[in-house]
This record gives C-alpha cells, sequence and structure tokens, in this order.
C-alpha cells in the first residue's frame, strides 16, 4: 500500500507565521512602549516622597496660621499681556509674595514669581508669555517652605475673571 502523502514544508503553512507574527508584534510594540517612557519622563513622583509626606503638618499649620490672620487673596491675570496683579486682604502686607505656578501633570513647567508691593494690598508682576491650560497656584511670602502662611487656588487659563486665593491645601 502507498501512501502519496504530499508534505508541505514548514515556512509554506499558516500558522507558523501567524505565532511569529505575534511574538514580533509583542516585540515591537514593548519597544516602542519603552521609547516613550524613556523620552518623555514625566517625573511625577518625588524621590524624597516620604519627607514631603511628613512635612504636610507644617503645610497644614501654615494654612491655619493664614486663615487665623485673616488672609485671603484675588489674583487678576490679563490674557494679553501677562501681567498678574494680586490684591491681598487681611492684617500682612509684607514687601513681596512669591507666586508659585505649579502644573499638574509637568513639573519642567512650574514657575515661580515674585510679585512687588506698590499699593495697600495690591501686589505686580509680569510673565513672560500670557498663561494657559490648568494651573495650581501657592501664595506665600517667602521662596521655598519656609513662608509662615500659605493661599492656595486653582486656575484655568486664559481666564479675565478674578481667582480667589484662600487658606488651603
Amino acid at each position: 500500500m502507498e501512501t502519496n502523502t504530499n508534505v508541505r514544508p514548514w515556512y509554506k503553512e499558516f500558522w507558523p507565521w501567524f505565532l511569529m507574527s505575534l511574538l514580533a508584534a509583542s516585540v515591537l510594540f514593548s519597544l516602542t512602549f519603552l521609547f516613550f517612557s524613556i523620552r518623555y519622563y514625566d517625573g511625577s513622583i518625588a524621590e524624597d516622597y516620604y519627607k514631603d509626606g511628613l512635612a504636610i503638618n507644617t503645610q497644614l499649620a501654615k494654612q491655619k496660621h493664614a486663615q487665623e490672620l485673616g488672609l485671603k487673596a484675588s489674583m487678576l491675570a490679563d490674557p494679553q499681556t501677562g501681567d498678574i496683579v494680586i490684591d491681598l486682604d487681611g492684617e500682612r502686607r509684607p514687601d513681596q509674595l512669591v507666586l508659585e505656578l505649579i502644573f499638574p501633570t509637568d513639573d519642567d513647567r512650574d514657575q515661580t514669581l515674585v510679585l512687588e508691593h506698590v499699593h495697600e494690598g495690591r501686589y505686580v508682576t509680569s510673565i513672560g508669555a500670557p498663561l494657559r491650560y490648568r494651573w495650581y497656584l501657592h501664595l506665600q511670602p517667602e521662596t521655598g517652605k519656609d513662608g509662615e502662611w500659605r493661599l492656595t487656588g486653582e486656575a484655568t487659563f486664559p481666564t479675565s475673571d478674578s481667582i480667589s486665593l484662600t487658606p488651603g491645601i
């Protein structure tokens, strides 16, 4: 009895190529994601997150102190010129204020502005380009974490509305 079985070589079959294409696609997608994760690293996790976590009590004390002093502020940002005007209400009126503009997703965009006192609680500065998108705002009398009080707020720019800065995290 003679059997005539024509066995095709493996490279002419569908299934080996299908399985190899799945593996090749998986390697390609992995390399693509690796490239983008390295190229566009967002740095959203602080290296000293434990110390930052412990410092929350200090931040809460600053908020409470601002509330005890009766501090609050309103901010106007001119969408055409980039001028920023802050009117501070309360007992304290330092010679200058520090405004930290914190971008939610990219710490490379964060900015620190120094506002000069011009008249009875009014502080003024100018920024190079008008602001866009959403920002967190921290207002305090000194640069860094040494200020005795802090006011916070949130705004989406451009806006011609007044932005309220109050004691709070």
